[in-house]
């Protein structure tokens, strides 16, 4: 169905699809949603514990911005919260949450986790590549 909302500003034209929910869509959805929730909480942990710190930031999407004086503070701090985040059992808590919320569907186990020591990333040379 098509509708047309008149404001005093503007007139928008909206298109509803229908009531059906688009099951392939929203399984599509899920993940690069998830993922970004994780970037999203990665740049909340990292601007409160800026503040903190008495440093001025700001941010957008993945652009993390303080005064160029603060920057080495910043990138200490931003691995530090990263470290914090993903030292987190995120997907067995995904999982955990799924099963209680949906509980006659059955899920299937977390992947099994690699060798890589999120802590590596305290002292390498470079954090985005």
């Amino acid at each position: 169905k098509n509708y047309m909302i008149r404001t005093s500003l503007q007139c928008l034209a909206l298109r509803r699809e229908g009531d059906a929910i688009a099951t392939q869509r929203q399984k599509a959805a899920f993940p690069p949603n998830f993922v970004h929730s994780l970037d999203s909480s990665h740049m909340m942990m990292t601007a409160i514990t800026c503040k903190e710190a008495g440093l001025h930031f700001a941010g957008v999407h993945d652009s993390f911005w303080v005064h160029a004086c603060d920057v080495d503070k910043m990138n200490q701090i931003l691995r530090e919260q990263f470290v914090e985040l993903y030292s987190m059992p995120i997907l067995e808590n995904l999982l955990e949450e799924f099963q209680t919320l949906f509980p006659t569907v059955e899920f299937p186990p977390c992947p099994a986790q690699g060798n890589f020591d999120v802590r590596e990333v305290l002292t390498s040379t470079y954090f985005f590549n």
